[in-house]
C-alpha cells in the first residue's frame, strides 16, 4: 500500500493527517516524521514513503534535492511536496494553488494585490496573485527582502512606512506575517479581499467590512492539489472541508 508523510520541525499537532484521512477515507497511510535533522527525515522518506509534504524549515532543502521542479516550485524557490516516480523525484509548491483557489472561491474579482511579508508564504502568495492576473506589490519589514522578491518576480515594492497607501491601492491583501505590523491595526480594509496565512492566531479576522479568507482555506486547497499529485485520485473536498472547520 502507498505510504505518505509530512516532514518538518515541529510537526506535532499538524492538521495534515486529519486532512489526508478525510481525503481518502483512511485508505492510505500518512505519518508525521518529526525531527530537526533534514537529512534524517529525508532518508526516512527515501526508504519508506511514496511521497511527502514538506513544511518549515525544510522547503528550501527539499528544493535542492529533487530531480524535477514544477514551474511554481521553481518560481517560489521552495518545495512543499515531493512525489517519487519512475524517473526520480518531482518537487511541487502547492501553496501557490492554495492561495489562488482560496481567492477564486471567494468569488470576488481582484486585479491589484498587496502581499505583506516576503518569506516562503509571501513568495508563494505573490506567484499565485500573478497567476490570477493581478498587478502585485510586495511589502516587508526588511526592505531588502522585498526588493529581492520584487526583482525576481517583476512585482512592485512598497516600504513599510507606506503600508496604508499600499493597502488602499489594492483590492486583494495577502497577509503572511504572524504578527500585527506597526500601523496595521489602523488600516482600513473595507471592501478588500483579505487572505491571512496564520489561521492559529490570526491578526485580521475581526477586520470589518472586508471579505476575509482564513488561512484554513489556503491549507485546505494546497492539500487538495497535493494529495491528487500523490495518488492520482481526486480527494473528497467536502470531507476535507469538514476536517478543518
Amino acid at each position: 500500500m502507498s505510504r505518505f508523510a509530512l516532514i518538518g520541525h515541529p510537526v506535532a499537532g499538524s492538521l495534515s493527517p486529519r486532512l489526508f484521512a478525510a481525503a481518502y477515507g483512511g485508505r492510505y497511510a500518512y505519518d508525521l516524521i518529526e525531527g530537526a535533522d533534514f537529512e534524517a527525515s529525508w532518508r526516512r522518506f527515501l526508504d519508506g514513503y511514496d511521497g511527502i509534504n514538506v513544511t518549515a524549515p525544510f522547503k528550501q532543502a527539499a528544493f535542492r534535492r529533487v530531480d524535477r521542479l514544477s514551474e511554481t516550485a521553481r518560481l517560489c524557490g521552495a518545495v512543499n511536496l515531493v512525489v517519487k516516480g519512475p524517473s526520480g523525484l518531482s518537487g511541487y509548491n502547492t501553496d501557490v494553488d492554495g492561495v489562488a483557489l482560496s481567492v477564486q472561491e471567494a468569488g470576488v474579482a481582484v486585479s491589484r494585490a498587496l502581499v505583506v511579508g516576503c518569506g516562503g508564504a509571501g513568495r508563494a502568495a505573490a506567484v499565485a496573485a500573478l497567476q490570477l492576473g493581478c498587478a502585485v506589490t510586495v511589502l516587508n519589514r526588511t526592505p531588502s527582502r522585498a526588493e529581492e522578491l520584487g526583482a525576481a518576480l517583476g512585482c512592485g515594492v512598497a516600504p513599510l512606512s507606506h503600508l496604508a497607501d499600499a493597502v488602499r491601492a489594492a483590492d486583494l491583501v495577502v497577509y503572511t506575517v504572524p504578527m500585527t505590523l506597526e500601523g496595521m491595526d489602523s488600516v482600513d480594509l473595507s471592501g478588500k479581499v483579505v487572505l491571512e496565512a496564520n489561521y492559529k492566531t490570526p491578526c485580521l479576522a475581526s477586520a470589518p467590512r472586508c471579505t476575509y479568507i482564513s488561512g484554513l482555506r489556503w491549507l485546505l486547497y494546497q492539500a487538495v492539489t497535493g494529495y491528487q499529485l500523490f495518488t492520482g485520485e481526486t480527494p473528497n473536498l467536502y470531507r476535507m472541508s469538514c476536517a478543518v472547520v
